[in-house]
This record gives structure tokens, sequence and C-alpha cells, in this order.
């Protein structure tokens, strides 16, 4: 039954199984919010967590990953991410109901509610600062410090991994050239941030929790920051194994694993695969077929989105449409992220366009 039960949890953690699952269970989380927000779904949640490390630990493969000193710390931010994620969609979920009652959030009237800074945020951050180092000081002394042996050109750690907080970017590095996933895609990130009080204006959700006012920015949030980033964070923590390819929580990280990929582009795709030829020794010619997918997918399709969702989110005002073509750019990279990860895990797929000529690779 035990052997079933790990078999099962590897076959689970497979890449495009783990990335279906996890964005089909966000959506079910956020469409079923009255359900998912119930005290009794998160104390259910950690117990059968719970359950599962008790049962899990006892195996030698999860045990030599979970109690590495690295990945202690990266425990503690999966259970502070969930429940906090779920106690601010809890929230939301009480104050919209009560808003529909006719009475106010369960902070009050965030506009007319003011404190001091001092002492009332300063004494409690101060209390935090004072916990926190003790417990640091507690944790130092009782979990050795991961150092490793001086770097050396002739040996390096395999995998070679980066801190927790570049795995997403270290990720991405499997699907996109390094100036796209390290410099580009940040660049857009940050933009998009910098974006964010200028595409959406509502002025609603201003100090209190809520969802259906912000259900937009709430559910862009829970996907970019739980999907794109806390997974991402799973996956190369515990699934990345040696040589940078997938193993199952229980499955022996063996050296010498072997996965054998033929990625290829889309103008292989194209002109061997499709048309029985050879591919065409001009570049533009070679690459058409990968730059008329991204052009219906950068230039087409927003034109087509539009009508529906600038009369949606900008009340068919036509003066936003600057607003509604740089929300859509920035959320078409954001999604070419997922899409090119599917393609790589079911097809093989390796750019879009490809041309290493000019160190130009999608």
């Amino acid at each position: 039954m035990g052997d079933a039960i790990k078999s099962f949890v590897d076959w689970l953690t497979q890449p495009t199984l783990y990335f279906t699952l996890s964005t089909v269970a966000i959506f079910a989380i956020l469409k079923f919010r009255k359900y998912t927000t119930k005290v009794s779904v998160i104390i259910g949640f950690f117990v059968m967590g719970t359950a599962f490390f008790v049962f899990a630990w006892s195996d030698p493969n999860f045990n030599r990953i979970i109690t590495k000193p690295d990945n202690i710390p990266i425990i503690i931010l999966l259970a502070t991410v969930v429940f906090f994620s779920w106690l601010s969609l809890r929230r939301g979920y009480l104050n919209d109901e009560r808003m529909k009652a006719g009475m106010p959030p369960l902070e009050g009237d965030a506009g007319k509610q003011k404190v001091h800074t001092w002492p009332d945020l300063v004494y409690v951050e101060l209390i935090c600062l004072v916990l926190f180092t003790a417990f640091l000081l507690f944790w130092s002394i009782g979990v050795q410090a991961p150092i490793e042996e001086p770097a050396a050109t002739a040996r390096t750690p395999n995998p070679s991994k980066a801190p927790w907080y570049f795995l997403g970017l270290q990720e991405l590095l499997v699907y996109f050239d390094p100036w796209l996933a390290g410099v580009l895609l940040p660049t857009f990130i940050v933009v998009g941030l910098m974006a964010i009080p200028y595409v959406d204006k509502n002025p609603k959700g201003n100090g209190y929790y809520t969802f259906e006012q912000r259900a937009f920015s709430v559910s862009f949030f829970w996907v970019g920051f739980l999907l794109f980033w806390i997974s991402f964070i799973i996956l190369g923590t515990f699934l990345r194994g040696p040589n940078w390819s997938f193993f199952g929580p229980f499955e022996y990280w063996d050296l010498h694993k072997l996965a054998p990929e033929m990625n290829v582009d889309v103008s292989t795709y194209f002109w061997v695969k499709l048309l029985d030829m050879p591919r065409p020794a001009s570049i533009f010619l070679r690459e058409s077929p990968g730059i008329a997918l991204l052009g219906v997918w950068f230039f087409i399709i927003p034109k087509v989105l539009e009508r529906p969702i600038l009369s949606k989110l900008y009340d068919g005002d036509r003066s936003n449409l600057v607003r509604y073509h740089v929300m859509m750019h920035l959320l078409l990279w954001f999604g070419l992220i997922p899409v090119k990860m599917l393609l790589r895990w079911t097809v093989n797929l390796k750019y879009i366009v490809g041309i290493p000529e000019w160190f130009l690779n999608v």
C-alpha cells in the first residue's frame, strides 16, 4: 500500500500534471471560495499535510530532500504562504458578504480609522524584531549552516541550484534564452508592477480585504505569485535533481538518469516534419512560421479581445486604449511562460523563433 501511494505521488508530480493540477486548484479555490474559505478546510489541509509528512518521513529519498538545511526554510515558507493566502481570501469573502448585507467590512471604515506610527506601529515592529531575532538565534544553534567545500572549477555540485528566491528565474532559463529569462521577463515584471496604478484605477478595496470588488487584481496576484513564483520554488527545490532532470519526491536522485529529449524549433516542425523539405537558408523565411505565431499572439489576440475586455474593465471608454494595450501585452508576455513550458513538456518544442546567428531565441 505504501509503495503504491509513493508511486502515485511520483506520477502526480510529473511536470505537466503538476503544473496543470496547480492551475486548476488555484482557479477552483477562487471560484468556490464560499466553501474553500471555511475554517474546516484549512484545518483539514494541514492535518492531511502533517499525515503525509509522517508517512513520507521514513522514505530515505524523501527524507534526504526535506532535511537538507537549505530546504527547511522552504517548508516553513510553504506553510505560511498557504495559511496567509487562505486567510486573506477568507477575510475578503466575509467582507463581500457583509457589504452585500449593508454592513461595513471587518476592518471598519478604512478612510476614517487612523492610528499613530508611534507607539502603535513601531512598538509592534519592535516586539516582532525581538521575537524573530531570538527565533533565528535558536535556529542557528540547532541547524548547521549549509556551507559546502571551497569552490573548484574541476568539481561543481550536481545539481547546481540558485538560492531559493532565484529558482524561478533558473527554471525560466530552461525554456528561454538567458537574455529573455534573466533580463527581459524580470524587466517586464518590474514595469508591470509600476504600471498597476495606471492600468487599474479601481478605487475600491483600499484598506480592507475584498474579492468581488477587485476580482481581477486578486486573481492575477494568486496566479502570478502562487503559481509562477511559489510553484516554481517547489519545483526547483524538491523536483529538480541531478542534471536538472525531474524526479518525484520518493524517487532516487540517480546521477545517470537519462532524459532522451529531441527538442526542436517551430521552423523544424513546419519545414521538415510538415512539408518534408529542408529548412530555407534565409533566416526570415526559415523563421517565418514562428514569427507569424508571435504576431498572432501579440497583435491579433489583443485586437480580437479589445471590445469585450475594454468594455468590461474600462466601461467601453476608447480613451483607455493605451492602458488596455499596455495591460494586454504585459499579460501576453506573462501568458507566454506557461504556454512555452507546456509545449516543451508535451511536444519537446525548443524555440518558437530560433535565430542563434543573432542570439534571438524566443
